[in-house]
Formats: structure tokens, C-alpha cells, sequence
């Protein structure tokens, strides 16, 4: 579906396993870029926060309505100018064809061109599970560390989609300070 419309603002979706810091990363870039920053935990329905509270991993159904309206979501700011960050998963391709959806003028397998980029927060299962402890221990999360090896079995990060990828292990500004670089560069990955 094209518009008559030139969209002008652009998405950077910061993506990634629970405890991978995308919340603090996607918190700091808005800041650094003047921009709104989203969590898309915030979109996400009553009955799919209980499930994951119960070390209940979320099925496609559950997920579908909650891509659904980050979809309309970042489709509104887009087509206002507006540039926005969003923390959102996004472990696999068909979640991110979703997000991708969301520029009126995104066709399938035109990465290049789209104004959804993603920046991935690549970490060790080590890694990523001693911070989902030590959230959980501070009472800062609601995803236990049981459902992590099934974010980690979903994650699907193809070249071919011109994904910007960045070590957890790096410190926050080290890694705000490169997806900068990157969206100052144009997005070309």
C-alpha cells in the first residue's frame, strides 16, 4: 500500500532477547536522537504479561494483535515525520516484516529503502542470563529467566535483512555512540 505521501520520519527498532538492554540502550538513544522512545512491553496486553509472569512463552496468536499495534503505532509517527525508538524483541523474521509494515511504502525484501531499521543487541546466553537474574533479584522484570532459552531458540538475524548488530558486552554509551554512527551514516549495513 503506497502513499501519495513522502514519509519522512524513520524507525529504529532496538532489538534483541529479554535482558538484552534494550530498554536502557532505546531510552538513551531517544534522548541522543531529540526523539520519543517506545518499550513494546507497554503495548502488550494484560493476559500476554500474566502468561510470561507464569514462565509462559508466548504463542504467535498472542503476539500477532500486540505486532499489530505497534505496527499502527509507529505507521502514525512515520507518516507525521516523526523519527521514534522502539525496544521491541523481535526474534523472528515475520515479527520484523510486521514492524516493516508499518512504512506505508516498504515492499517485502526492500531493506535498504525502509524506514524501520533494526539494530540487534547480540549477547551470550551466559551473558544475558546473569543480567535477567540480577533484574529479577532488584524485582525490575516481569519475563523469568526460564523463558530466555526460548527467545534465544526464536531468534532469526539473516544478513540479507541489513540488521545493525552490537555486542552487549560494550558499554551503553559505546553502544548508543555506534547505532549514532549508524543512523548518521544513513543506515547502510
Amino acid at each position: 500500500m503506497s502513499t501519495n505521501i513522502e514519509v519522512t520520519g524513520k524507525v529504529i527498532v532496538i532489538m534483541g532477547v529479554s535482558g538484552a538492554g534494550k530498554s536502557t540502550i532505546g531510552n538513551m538513544l531517544g534522548t541522543a536522537l531529540s526523539c520519543d522512545f517506545l518499550d513494546a512491553d507497554d503495548f502488550h496486553s494484560l493476559s500476554n504479561r500474566d502468561k510470561m509472569r507464569q514462565g509462559i512463552a508466548l504463542s504467535d496468536e498472542d503476539r500477532m494483535p500486540w505486532l499489530l499495534k505497534i505496527q499502527e503505532s509507529l505507521r502514525k509517527r512515520l507518516l507525521n515525520g516523526e523519527t521514534v525508538v522502539l525496544a521491541c524483541s523481535s526474534l523472528r523474521k515475520q515479527y520484523r516484516e510486521i514492524l516493516r509494515g508499518s512504512d506505508p511504502d516498504y515492499k517485502p525484501g526492500s531493506y535498504s529503502s525502509c524506514k524501520v531499521k533494526f539494530v540487534l543487541l547480540e549477547g551470550s546466553a551466559e551473558v544475558i542470563a546473569a543480567r535477567l537474574q540480577k533484574r529479577a533479584a532488584e524485582g525490575e522484570h516481569f519475563m523469568p529467566l526460564t523463558l530466555l532459552q526460548s527467545q534465544f531458540d526464536l531468534l532469526e538475524a539473516e544478513d540479507c535483512e541489513k540488521i545493525f548488530r552490537v555486542s552487549v558486552v560494550l558499554s551503553p554509551e559505546v553502544i548508543v555512540n555506534s547505532i549514532l554512527e549508524m543512523v548518521n551514516t544513513g543506515f547502510n549495513t
